[in-house]
């Protein structure tokens, strides 16, 4: 079902100005988006790590893997994007 939405997305893009135009925004806001995530989980993190000192570990490795799967979302988002420009 994705996959087909995208499909029509990257026909509907391909070969218009506006479509480009709209890929390098949606590229930036992925970025944009991602960094604000990571940020919050970041900022979470730490207050939850102020609060509980004992239970630093999980909350670290928590935070690596929730940062990892945005970064990786993103990364998507971008590629998507990418595919838009040069398709």
């Amino acid at each position: 079902m994705l996959s087909a939405i995208l499909t029509v997305i990257l026909q509907a893009a391909a070969g218009a100005t506006l479509g480009k135009m709209g890929a390098a925004l949606g590229a930036g806001l992925a970025a944009i988006g991602a960094g604000m995530g990571i940020g919050k989980i970041g900022a979470s993190a730490m207050e939850a790590i102020a609060r509980q000192p004992e239970a630093s570990g999980d909350i670290r490795s928590n935070m690596i893997v929730s940062a990892a799967l945005i970064e990786g979302v993103a990364f998507f988002a971008v590629i998507i994007c990418a595919l838009v420009i040069f398709v």
